[in-house]
């Protein structure tokens, strides 16, 4: 089921916006963002001022609105809700911060460093009844939500396999800025490499396909085939998820050509496969040939995480079970990459808990 309009978008209020640090570059989504009027950024938490003169020069945004903490952005500012741009250790400290003031809370992928992260930012969420969304990139995609509502809707019968592959050629080869870099090739700040970084995007996508189910067993191999690059973290990872008639296969690289988001969904009677954000081919039947589309993008807010967070405060959108935003979603997806890291030190393949 598809996250659905409670209320039809009103010329409200903008929802004011905070965004707490500006080190992970999914920032330029946000401040990179044409103006809806659905959102206002009124303050902004940095203390590296060079980065946040920087990106203010590049964006536009004044000065007197950045600020070295959260409590001083607090009392000056008093934003309804926050994004979170910094570490994804940070995002405990954010929730931990802003979740007993009521204000509402997106982080950028993946929920956590941790499980044990991620379950206490769950009960700070829902002990003061705060909303609390994760963004991904693919949840944007108007040919994964083709793929979703084709099998929803049995165009290739059950499941049976769900492949996602989702990386680049890595971040030092990218040349991605220090500030970003700083952590996000950190095991502590980052909860790992490649497999936090490109891991969670598969984890995401089928564990909403499969509608929250989870699976009986969680394998994964990883590999630092740059050591002279990610001598602390994995660059290569692929992990195995069974579930009783599917099986989810995730490849998660800093070692691709050529950088890529796509998903094959294979069923028992055809296949559907998102090559990109807007192309899509699927083939429901081995006798019939393959077919192509070339998807618009989602309508408004559907298209874009600040809008939905923007419509979810406002209770104009009530997310679904398992919603790719959703923080029950999450929880599971840090629960797997949990699994995941421990199957690749130890070699044992990791049984969950029903």
């Amino acid at each position: 089921m598809n996250s659905i309009f409670l209320n039809a978008q009103t010329k409200s209020e903008p929802v004011k916006i905070g965004i707490i640090g500006l080190t992970h570059t999914h920032v330029h989504w946000i401040l990179g963002r044409e103006d809806r009027v659905d959102i206002q950024i009124v303050a902004i938490v940095e203390p590296n001022r060079e980065l946040a003169q920087r990106y203010a020069t590049q964006h536009g945004f004044d000065m007197n609105i950045v600020f070295n903490t959260m409590e001083e952005m607090m009392a000056a500012a008093k934003p309804e809700a926050v994004t979170a741009f910094g570490t994804i250790f940070d995002h405990l400290k954010v929730v931990e911060t802003c979740a007993p003031l009521g204000i509402h809370i997106m982080v950028e992928k993946p929920l956590a460093v941790s499980l044990d992260h991620a379950k206490k930012m769950e009960a700070l969420a829902k002990k003061h009844k705060i909303h609390l969304l994760t963004n991904y990139e693919t949840s944007w995609y108007a040919s994964n939500h083709k793929a979703y509502q084709m099998y929803q809707n049995g165009a290739i019968g059950d499941l049976r396999k769900v492949v996602v592959h989702d990386g680049h050629k890595g971040p030092i080869e990218l040349g991605i800025n220090q500030e970003f870099l700083d952590w996000l090739t950190d095991p502590i700040l980052n909860g790992g490499g490649a497999l936090t970084d490109f891991g969670c995007y598969g984890v995401n996508l089928i564990t909403w396909l499969h509608q929250g189910k989870k699976p009986e067993t969680v394998t994964a191999l990883t590999q630092t085939i740059k050591p002279e690059l990610y001598p602390k973290v994995e660059d290569e990872a692929t992990i195995l998820l069974q579930y009783p008639k599917m099986q989810g296969i995730i490849q998660a690289s800093w070692n691709w050509p050529i950088a890529r988001k796509d998903m094959e969904v294979y069923g028992e009677t055809g296949y559907i496969f998102s090559d990109n954000r807007s192309d899509i081919r699927y083939k429901l039947d081995e006798n019939e040939r393959e077919l192509k589309e070339i998807l618009e993008e989602r309508t408004i807010p559907f298209d874009d995480p600040f809008s939905l967070f923007a419509a979810v405060i406002k209770n104009e959108i009530k997310l679904a079970p398992y919603d790719l935003s959703s923080l029950e979603n999450n929880l599971l997806v840090m629960e797997i990459l949990e699994a995941a890291k421990e199957n690749a030190n130890t070699g044992k393949t990791i049984k969950l808990d029903k």
